[in-house]
């Protein structure tokens, strides 16, 4: 019989601000033209994060960068293995994608499979010259080579453990983030 989950907080919401604003800092330094990069964000955790580090850049340069919200669903390598039929959530990139430095948003990397996907799924919007990852967590356990270029948090993760990052625009009181464990 399972034993019951155990959850820990790991990053609370000042921790979380402080990552994004960290975010926002680095990618200053590293691009100081504001134009010439977009922020995406993944479905739904990453679409959030990207809508806040937009407003942040916006709020400290006074220029506000693109915003893109890009679901990775159909570019999945594992939908054919779903039983259920999957969510299709909104894509909207209101921009011309190539020549842009994109700095794709994400909650939790884990495996990659999902930044392949959205790699993918940028290309087939034309050709940037530069994606750079950005993850809350980074949680090991890698399938893929991928690597975030801004982290938040690196940890030491099991793959029956389950990383969460709950952020209030879905309905969560406060933003954090869980670790779940099995007893």
């Amino acid at each position: 019989m399972a034993q019951p989950k155990r959850d820990h907080i790991i990053m609370n919401e000042r921790e979380i601000r402080e990552t994004l604003i960290g975010f926002v800092s680095q990618i200053q330094s590293d691009y100081p033209d504001p134009g010439s990069v977009a922020v995406v964000g993944i479905q739904t955790g990453g679409a959030h994060l990207a809508r806040r580090l937009v407003s942040m850049i916006r709020d400290r340069t006074g220029f506000e960068p693109d915003l893109g919200i890009l679901d990775i669903t159909l570019y999945r390598d594992d939908i054919a293995l779903e039983k259920n039929q999957p969510i299709i959530r909104q894509t909207h990139i209101p921009f011309k994608v190539s020549g842009k430095v994109i700095v794709l948003v994400d909650d939790v990397l884990y495996t990659g499979r999902t930044v392949r996907a959205a790699l993918d799924a940028i290309i087939d919007f034309g050709r940037p010259r530069a994606i750079r990852l950005a993850v809350v967590i980074d949680r090991g356990l890698r399938e893929f080579p991928i690597r975030p270029d801004y982290i938040g948090r690196s940890i030491s993760t099991q793959s029956r453990q389950t990383v969460r990052v709950e952020l209030t625009e879905e309905g969560k009181p406060r933003d954090r983030v869980i670790i779940s464990m099995e007893d």
